[in-house]
């Protein structure tokens, strides 16, 4: 999950791996019973399963899972359509197993969302590996997905700020500078950011206008 460097120590790892509850979806039960086993020997002791894939938005969502681990088998395109629906909502780290796959079902798998697809993968030996991977992937597309919204948040806010100045220079007649120290005079008076201010403005002033 990290580099030697920063690995953290067994006992640390250890902990973390009894803190996670894993939710395993498969129909063959002698499948599921690998998973289980993979899991609990690999350290990780709070598995759930679930041997039906009716209602699995709600049922996911009454049990809160950490992870998820799903065993499609061989999956038909309809299976795959309604299980990649539910996965899309989803903001948690999820493995796929396949028996066999094609280029089109692990481009709709990343689409999902899906951390891991593992294609004939299902060992009890690879099970903490591919947790650890899967984890690891999702934490970094996380990081990511969050850089990208502050990123567009913060343009947002920029242009906000911009046309509320620009407003405040119009009508009341403000060099630029005077209104953008009016507007951070008035968010530090409020407790407010500059964006906040500015979307107050943008209101009060076409209101006026």
């Amino acid at each position: 999950m990290a580099t030697k460097a920063n690995r953290k120590p067994p006992e640390e790892q250890n902990e973390a791996a009894q803190d996670l509850t894993i939710l395993v979806i498969d129909t063959d039960a002698e499948r599921a019973a690998i998973l289980e086993q993979g899991l609990v020997e690999a350290g990780y002791p709070r598995v759930m399963t679930i041997r039906s894939f009716s209602r699995l938005a709600s049922r996911i969502a009454l049990l809160q899972p950490d992870l998820i681990l799903i065993d499609l088998g061989n999956p038909d395109r309809d299976t795959l359509e309604g299980l990649y629906q539910v996965t899309q909502s989803l903001q948690r780290p999820i493995v796929v197993f396949v028996d066999q796959s094609d280029r089109n079902m692990i481009e709709r798998a990343i689409e999902a969302g899906v951390s891991s697809y593992v294609v004939d993968g299902l060992r009890k030996e690879r099970v903490r590996p591919i947790v650890e991977m899967a984890i690891a992937r999702f934490n970094s597309f996380e990081k990511l997905r969050r850089q990208r919204d502050e990123a567009i948040l913060a343009l947002e806010d920029r242009k906000l700020i911009e046309r509320a100045k620009g407003l405040l220079m119009k009508q009341r007649n403000l060099t630029e500078e005077q209104a953008y120290h009016a507007m951070r005079k008035a968010a530090m008076r409020e407790n407010r950011k500059l964006a906040e201010i500015a979307r107050i403005l943008l209101t009060a002033l076409q209101l006026d206008s």
